[in-house]
């Protein structure tokens, strides 16, 4: 059926349109709210309730909440409850590790004035404070579509349809999507939106940036046995089971309820096609002093995702006409940190603060150049060009000597000089990857299902459901490109940097068929980043798909 044919869609208008209700997106709705309590905001959040679809670490530096809800500590009801009391950093080997004397860190790396919790509690405790002052928050809707006015600018979103079957075609339950409209939208979509991307590409606004750059964090929340739990320690680590060039690391976070949040990180400019994140992760847990911490525990929750990791050099321009990028949609995570809340929130309030403007001066639907004026000059742009080198380095010198000179380039930041300028990254992660000739197979030990385990028992856990009968939200482009570059060529990686059993080659008689298990995707978007080609592009679901974290 042509969009002719379609019954027209039922249209909303706002002054703000909000797409993601993650921490930047209800960060902007509140501090609109804020600043005018007359104007009318709508959240659309694609997964099934807020806080559904968010993954962090999560050690949050309280910056942005100090300026969103100065009175968050004394809120009963606020999910961060514990401060970090112990901060250590480790170098490790297959059997062992060297603990980093915290002195010879430079002090934007040290935690103790952060908190540990669910980021997504975080965004269930911040969406009733919107809705109390008068936001509107739409679940289980997804973003499908900018629209635009006559001249070119946003105007506004509309929603998926839904009820459409696998072959294209009407369900009984088919409603078509709706429209919201605003004077202005703000992408807050999170890492390598789906709608981003696009604007990013109509407006190139990516034009006089460095290319983005991801990695691809993994998570997973255990209860341990309280005699080996230690309340507020958290610790990072660089090293095994990872080989030095390949670039990436780990966390242990001690948090409430003895629960312990485990987490691995690896930079998707490797270049070995049979590396697997997931199984990474999985060899960490089993390093004796890791084991140790979880024998005798249980897994609660997994989950995966992209992060953005280009950093000060790779954020594109912000603001187009009719709206702005805010969040991970824009980049602002602090690489050397992991930390990208703080920023998140500061990027949906900054924002804010120039919509409002805008609007109280009569504007609507033009660009805020405001907003991409203030950016740098703001706590986002001073926090992310004091390590804006970290992540060239360990790409380009490897995690040992990476590690030695970016750590030297962020003392020379702190102090207010560098020695190296502004490095680059040189290309996209799509581009990293190897002939598969150039490798060997990588042999991963088999889960024991005790520390360590398979991908779909950990996708179980994740909670994650799509309507079967829907349409593929993997797209494609050239399934012949597929089999002879990614099969043959880089043998077939989608199959191992998927975290979640998506991707598989079968082999049958007529040779190998590329099978998508469209059902398991965790919203990750490695796919979308990683296929050496390009060639594979994630869009959202019938809106409530995905994963359905409790608290990750």
């Amino acid at each position: 059926m042509s969009a002719e044919d379609l019954p027209p869609r039922e249209s909303m208008e706002f002054d703000v349109v909000i797409v993601g209700a993650g921490p930047s997106g209800l960060s902007a709705a509140i501090r609109l709210k804020q600043l005018n309590p007359e104007l009318s905001i709508v959240v659309v959040e694609k997964g099934s309730e807020v806080g559904a679809h968010i993954l962090s670490g999560a050690v949050i530096d309280p910056a942005g909440l100090d300026k969103l809800v100065p009175d968050w500590r004394e809120d009963a009801d606020c999910p961060l409850k514990t401060q970090v009391k112990d901060d250590r950093f480790y170098l490790t080997t297959s059997q062992g590790w060297f603990r980093i004397p915290n002195f010879i860190m430079p002090p934007l790396m040290h935690n103790h004035h952060c908190y540990i919790g669910s980021l997504g509690n975080v965004c269930r405790w911040l969406a009733p404070k919107a809705e109390a002052l008068g936001v509107e928050i739409y679940p289980g809707f997804a973003a499908a579509e900018v629209l635009y006015d006559d001249k070119g600018a946003v105007r506004g979103i509309a929603t998926g349809d839904m009820g459409i079957a696998r072959d294209g075609s009407h369900k009984d339950s088919y409603t078509r999507g709706m429209e919201l409209l605003g004077k202005y939208t703000l992408f807050a979509e999170g890492a390598r939106g789906s709608l981003s991307k696009q604007l990013i590409a109509k407006y190139r606004l990516d034009a006089k940036s460095e290319p983005p750059k991801f990695g691809i964090g993994l998570k997973e929340v255990w209860q341990i046995d309280p005699a080996k739990h230690k309340k507020g320690r958290v610790q990072h680590t660089l090293g095994w089971p990872l080989k030095d060039k390949t670039g990436g690391g780990s966390f242990l976070y001690h948090y409430d309820d003895n629960r312990v949040a485990v987490g691995f990180v690896v930079h998707l400019n490797y270049d070995d096609p049979y590396l697997s994140p997931f199984d990474e992760f999985q060899r960490f847990k089993t390093h004796p002093d890791v084991r140790e911490l979880f024998e005798g525990g249980k897994r609660l929750a997994y989950g995966a995702r992209a992060i953005t990791e280009g950093g000060y050099q790779s954020v594109p321009r912000l603001s187009f006409p009719g709206g702005a990028l805010i969040g991970c949609a824009a980049g602002f995570v602090n690489v050397p940190r992991i930390k990208g809340v703080h920023n998140a929130m500061g990027s949906g309030m900054l924002a804010a603060e120039h919509v409002a403007a805008a609007l109280g001066a009569g504007r609507a639907n033009d660009e805020l150049v405001e907003y991409e004026d203030a950016w740098r000059s703001s706590s986002i742009g001073k926090d992310l060009f004091k390590v804006r080198n970290a992540k060239p380095f360990l790409s380009k010198f490897g995690t040992m000597f990476g590690m030695v000179v970016s750590g030297f380039d962020m003392w020379c930041n702190t102090l207010g000089f560098s020695l190296f300028g502004t490095q680059s990254h040189a290309k996209p992660d799509r581009k990293t990857l190897d002939p598969a000739k150039q490798h060997q197979p990588i042999a991963y030990p088999k889960p024991d299902g005790k520390i360590s385990f398979d991908k779909l028992s950990s996708v179980f856990l994740s909670n994650t459901n799509h309507e079967e009968d829907q349409p593929v939200h993997l797209k494609v482009a050239d399934l012949n490109l597929q089999k002879t570059s990614e099969h043959d060529v880089f043998a077939g990686p989608s199959n191992r940097y998927c975290p979640a059993g998506v991707y598989e080659w079968v082999e049958e008689s007529s040779g190998p068929r590329f099978q998508i298990n469209a059902q398991n995707c965790v919203h990750c978007k490695t796919c979308d980043v990683k296929d050496p080609n390009g060639n594979i592009t994630w869009v959202p679901p019938e809106g409530g798909g995905g994963p359905n974290y409790e608290a990750m």
